[in-house]
């Protein structure tokens, strides 16, 4: 599995913490730090960073999102409205396994704006274990798991049916946005390297 790392610039201060958490309890898969750092001139909203990472997501280039913002309520909103994703809100350990086992989406938003005492940083260190405490998509619980999995996948078919194609989704967005998610060079060319959907592709290629 390829998981991408990024969250709004308001909270680069988190991205250490995200990437470092992640990748010791995702320890069999390959994890992608796309910041936002500290450092990096250009400044991204949360609806900015959505964009980012439906596009991460869509065109095949990573498995799973790991993402957040001040609230983490905003990033998933955003989120849920690119086609092709779906995003939880994990606050706590219960969430964020539920999430994986139920519901089985593609990108997960945190809290990152909330209390980060010991208590604080204890919830998110747990958190992020029980997400990949176990692979994703079984059900629970376990006794009715082949319902629960049936009622994913009709979840999953009835967004389908209730969204345009990814590409017309993107071609559909603001000039303004669209000049402002290109100049994020480092998730630009990981897609471009790493996309398995042509009309993606093509659409990057007219805005390159």
């Amino acid at each position: 599995m390829k998981i991408g790392v990024i969250q709004a610039s308001s909270q680069s201060e988190k991205n250490k913490l995200i990437f470092d958490t992640v990748s010791k309890y995702a320890a069999d898969s390959e994890v992608i730090n796309f910041g936002c750092l500290d450092g990096e001139e250009e400044k991204y909203s949360y609806i900015e960073i959505s964009l980012l990472a439906g596009l991460l997501l869509a065109s095949g280039s990573v498995d799973l999102i790991v993402t957040g913002c001040s609230s983490g309520q905003g990033m998933m909103l955003a989120l849920n409205n690119i086609p092709g994703v779906l995003c939880g809100y994990t606050p706590s350990p219960e969430d964020a396994y539920l999430f994986a086992q139920i519901n089985n989406g593609n990108a997960v938003s945190l809290p990152l704006g909330e209390d980060y005492s010991w208590r604080g940083l204890y919830n998110f260190d747990k958190t992020l274990a029980k997400l990949f405490s176990e692979p994703f998509g079984q059900g629970y619980p376990k006794s009715e798991a082949e319902r629960k999995l049936k009622d994913t996948a009709l979840l999953k078919d009835l967004r389908n049916k209730s969204q345009i194609s990814v590409s017309d989704f993107y071609r559909s967005l603001d000039s303004g946005l669209i000049q402002k998610i290109f100049t994020k060079k480092d998730v630009i060319e990981f897609v471009i390297e790493n996309g398995k959907e042509p009309s993606l592709s093509e659409w990057i290629n007219e805005h390159h």
